[in-house]
């Protein structure tokens, strides 16, 4: 029961619960956007502004010309990194060649030759090799080389005699064309080659070439000699005519290698073994047999060897049969014998990875023996033989 005097004695049908809920204060009614700009003039004008402004911005903006800029700035960045690209490719193939020039030219002789001695000459229209002679009257070609200045002009193969070979002393071999021997593009030089046959059997080499090209001559007069020069260059004609020279005629010749660094036997017989092994996979049929995979693990027992230090001479010997003897001046005991193959084959393929074909091991090397054959041809055959060079 209320008491008198209080509000809420004359209402008696409010209860408990109708006097918290009319305790609670009020929520604020919700004022309008249009009457709440109203009261505030100024920030209906900076709104005003800002919503401007912001419109004149996107209506400036064009997709197309931001699209062109930005393929423009491509195209112009892609510029500038293909110019940079181009110049480091330029800088480094010119000091690569400049490395290169430096390693492959050979240098002028210095050692005790004179200094304007060229290595080689031209003679009546002929390149001719340049011969001087040491001070005990031994002919000497000069090589251009600097590590290995000279080659012997002629030389006499002494090495003994084994069982069931044939006899080599004393035959005289005279020196056809000779080059450096060079590995990866910076033009490395590996060793020196020479090629020299036998003097007694150069006649038979005249007399094959010059029929070749003119089956009733003696010699070969120049347009004769540059039809001859084309084909012993030629990869196909040039390997099918050493070929068949190397079967038929069979002139004994020999290969001096000689280092110009240190090197071992086993990286020598590896450059070996791949050019025969290039060479026979391009005929099955002749090089497919047993005999010719064992006379080739026989080639390769050759050289189970240790260094071969550069300066010290090796000789690959082929004689009439075909059979390669390689032998080996250590500096110590003199020329020995390291062994043989009795298969031609492998000396032929050998032969050949220097005298013809797409790829030789020494390109100036085979150039060099083309000359050297051309001196062959341009002389009756059988005279003068010993005046190759």
């Amino acid at each position: 029961m209320e008491e008198k005097g209080s509000p809420f004695a004359e209402t008696p049908r409010y209860g408990a619960r109708s006097l918290v809920k009319l305790t609670k204060p009020l929520a604020p009614r919700p004022c309008h956007r249009s009457s709440f700009l109203r009261t505030n003039p100024q920030q209906w004008r900076t709104l005003r502004t800002q919503s401007r402004s912001r419109s004149q911005e996107l209506d400036g903006l064009n997709v197309n010309r931001m699209r062109e800029d930005a393929a423009a700035y491509n195209a112009k960045r892609q510029f500038f990194l293909l110019c940079g690209a181009i110049s480091g490719t330029i800088i480094t193939g010119y000091f690569s060649y400049l490395l290169y020039k430096e390693l492959y030219t050979p240098k002028k002789l210095d050692s005790g030759l004179p200094d304007k001695l060229n290595p080689f000459n031209t003679e009546a229209g002929s390149k001719r090799k340049t011969v001087i002679h040491s001070g005990d009257g031994t002919e000497l070609v000069p090589t251009g080389n600097s590590t290995i200045p000279t080659f012997p002009r002629v030389f006499d193969l002494a090495i003994g005699a084994e069982e069931g070979r044939e006899k080599v002393n004393g035959v005289e071999y005279t020196l056809v064309g000779l080059g450096v021997r060079t590995v990866s593009f910076l033009g490395i030089q590996v060793y020196m080659v020479g090629y020299y046959i036998a003097t007694q059997d150069i006649a038979a080499i005249q007399s094959r070439l010059i029929k070749e090209i003119n089956p009733i001559a003696t010699a070969l007069v120049p347009s004769e000699k540059d039809e001859l020069r084309k084909i012993l260059l030629d990869p196909e004609r040039g390997e099918k005519l050493w070929n068949e020279i190397l079967q038929e005629v069979k002139p004994r010749s020999l290969f001096r290698v000689v280092p110009t660094r240190d090197t071992d036997f086993h990286h020598l017989r590896d450059g070996f073994v791949r050019a025969i092994t290039a060479r026979s996979q391009s005929d099955s049929r002749e090089y497919g047999d047993e005999a010719f995979g064992e006379a080739m693990k026989q080639f390769r027992s050759l050289f189970n060897r240790g260094k071969v230090p550069k300066k010290r001479e090796m000789l690959l010997v082929r004689d009439a049969a075909g059979q390669l003897t390689i032998t080996f001046d250590d500096g110590k005991t003199g020329i020995s014998a390291l062994g043989s193959v009795a298969d031609e084959r492998v000396s032929r393929l050998l032969w050949l990875n220097y005298l013809a074909g797409s790829k030789v091991a020494s390109e100036p090397a085979r150039k060099n023996i083309v000359e050297g054959i051309m001196e062959f041809v341009e002389r009756p055959v059988g005279t003068v033989a010993t005046q190759v060079v």
